[in-house]
């Protein structure tokens, strides 16, 4: 029933979502504009506010030297804008200006673009955006980052457990909830000391800065992580008031529970993709329910499983019930947000197949369609616990023995069999079932909390991912001013290497027979600008035996361009593109394209 209510509501979510990483709007030079007089700023626009770094801007002269600058700043005090006042007296020739960013959703962005002064040098400076990441620091960043996800769904799960669903013994719990809490702390603070050199894309070495890390305490995602870490002090305090309290004393407020876990999961939803976009509170709530109901699942099943292993009978019906519907409605929420947030993020079903992020979601839901499966098996194997007698589900009973002093008679009366449970004979064939039980239990969670924690990789990765209208929108950005929207765009991937997948997104303005003008962006696996040393561009039309036509393509700093390509007839195009990764190695792939008159 849940996955098909998944399947009907992404065919009606056909609405245009937000883009979730910061695109380029716009600049001011435009990109490839020639001006009369240098100009006195240069202007970046985003689809969404961005923070600054003292490195924003790198602007180089003609000769590949870098121009001095002023710090970088905001165009009439807004968010979505960052500008950099340039030196006067700039000579005549081809400027490169290279910048980096922060994303509302605190991941870092960068691009490159060129403008010239009087008229185009010859030969302009090499295009180079910075780094866009370090891969040991991007490592070490994503391995923090899912252990921050384990632990706290972990944490807020088993804390749920004891409260929800009320284990007769909940002393086995106490050491997951403990190592939960340190790995918390611990991942916090890597993500927090590692946040600079991220940002920047250099080595982890740079973690060791003073001065970087206080840079970071003064952005949005360093002050959240900041907060985190706080909220860590009430938390453990609160979770060790509970380790104390004894059955029929007095229990923390449940509610003072719920408020802490909803402010831990509003510092991840503040962070990432909910922060960015239209529907700003709609997507923050639907992140925190998300993230909740999550813990409240994955880390419920792991709680269910340490019970399980911890006692030699069965937990209680009771509380395997309890967690069964408390695991069902967690699951309903998951579907809601999830399809809303896979809505907000998409884009369009080509971006499904045809991006990273929609690849990701795919394997995502292929992933949580098998914990549905074995959340199924569970509930079968709980409703035969249910069913089946006490006497079946527990083990016999065997009365104890009771002292008795020398030379007189016992203290008190020995339990009599009818107090003592089954005999025996029916005990031994009643442990067996009870023990068959248990063990299709403990098996059927252990296969759901194995898949759980890689449903969790996979969404520590999805949430680093750029959505699929975030290239749409660097595509968009790399039109030189003065030019319309496209009209037909084309992404086409391919493989770069061992590395990973890159794409290139090819616009024909206006995609019809005749004079088109062709813009074409190359993106690397990390969906940033990437800088290749060749891109070439060829069109047939089979049916009419009609080329090869070569796209004269030009390296504009940041993406190619040709300002003319006649396609003489309309038909099913066959566009072939090849691009030169490095200097030995080259990838071709086509793609077949509609051209009408």
């Amino acid at each position: 029933m849940l996955l098909g209510t998944v399947l009907l509501l992404f065919l009606l979510g056909t609405a245009a979502p937000a883009s979730a990483h910061a695109a380029l709007d716009g600049t001011d030079p435009g990109d490839g504009a020639v001006l009369e007089r240098a100009p006195a700023h240069v202007t970046l626009t985003f689809s969404e506010s961005v923070g600054l770094r003292d490195d924003s801007f790198r602007v180089l002269d003609p000769g590949g030297h870098r121009v001095r600058t002023g710090e970088a700043g905001r165009a009439d005090g807004r968010a979505d804008t960052a500008r950099v006042a340039l030196p006067g007296g700039l000579g005549e020739g081809t400027y490169t200006v290279a910048w980096r960013v922060v994303s509302a959703d605190s991941h870092p962005v960068s691009g490159a673009f060129t403008f010239s002064v009087g008229a185009p040098s010859r030969s302009a400076a090499p295009v180079d955006p910075g780094p866009t990441e370090d891969p040991l620091t991007a490592t070490l960043h994503k391995a923090a980052r899912y252990l921050s996800y384990l632990a706290v769904a972990l944490l807020v799960g088993t804390a749920a457990f004891v409260a929800l669903c009320r284990p007769p013994d909940p002393a086995p719990l106490r050491r997951p909830l403990v190592a939960a809490w340190w790995t918390l702390l611990a991942a916090t603070v890597a993500l927090l000391v590692l946040r600079a050199p991220y940002e920047a894309g250099t080595g982890p070495s740079a973690a060791l800065d003073p001065a970087a890390l206080g840079d970071t305490l003064t952005t949005r995602p360093g002050a959240l992580l900041l907060t985190r870490l706080g909220l860590l002090v009430p938390v453990g305090a609160y979770l060790a008031r509970t380790a104390r309290a004894r059955r029929g004393s007095t229990r923390p407020a449940a509610g003072v529970g719920v408020v802490l876990a909803v402010a831990l999961a509003l510092t991840w939803a503040a962070a990432e993709h909910a922060a960015a976009g239209p529907q700003v509170p709609v997507a923050m709530a639907s992140s925190v329910l998300h993230l909740l109901a999550t813990a409240v699942w994955l880390g419920g099943l792991v709680a269910l499983l340490t019970t399980l292993r911890a006692s030699r009978s069965a937990p209680g019906a009771a509380t395997v019930v309890r967690f069964s519907r408390t695991a069902f409605a967690a699951v309903t929420v998951l579907v809601v947000t999830g399809v809303y947030q896979s809505w907000r993020g998409l884009g369009s079903w080509q971006a499904l197949t045809a991006t990273t992020y929609g690849r990701l979601l795919l394997a995502k839901v292929v992933l949580v369609a098998v914990l549905l499966g074995a959340a199924a098996v569970s509930r079968r194997w709980t409703a035969a616990l249910v069913t089946t007698p006490a006497a079946v589900r527990e083990p016999a009973r065997v009365p104890e023995r009771v002292p008795q002093p020398a030379g007189g008679r016992p203290p008190t009366e020995a339990p009599r069999p009818s107090d003592a449970g089954p005999g025996p004979g029916a005990g031994t064939g009643d442990t067996a079932a009870g023990a068959a039980l248990r063990r299709g239990l403990y098996r059927s969670v252990l296969v759901e909390a194995v898949v759980a924690a890689v449903v969790l990789g996979v969404t520590t990765v999805l949430t680093a991912t750029p959505p699929g209208r975030s290239a749409e929108g660097a595509a968009r950005a790399a039109v030189p001013a003065g030019g319309v929207l496209p009209a037909s765009v084309t992404t086409i991937p391919f493989r770069i290497g061992a590395s990973g997948r890159g794409t290139v997104q090819i616009t024909l303005d206006p995609g019809r027979t005749g004079d088109n003008a062709v813009q074409a962006v190359v993106f690397g696996p990390d969906g940033s600008l990437a800088a290749v040393p060749e891109l070439r561009l060829a069109f047939t039309l089979p049916d009419q035996e009609v080329g090869p036509i070569e796209a004269d393509l030009v390296d504009r700093g940041g993406y190619w361009s040709a300002n003319t390509l006649t396609l003489p007839l309309p038909g099913t195009w066959t566009m072939k593109a090849t691009v030169r990764v490095s200097e030995t190695d080259q990838v071709s792939e086509t793609r077949r394209l509609r051209v009408d008159r």
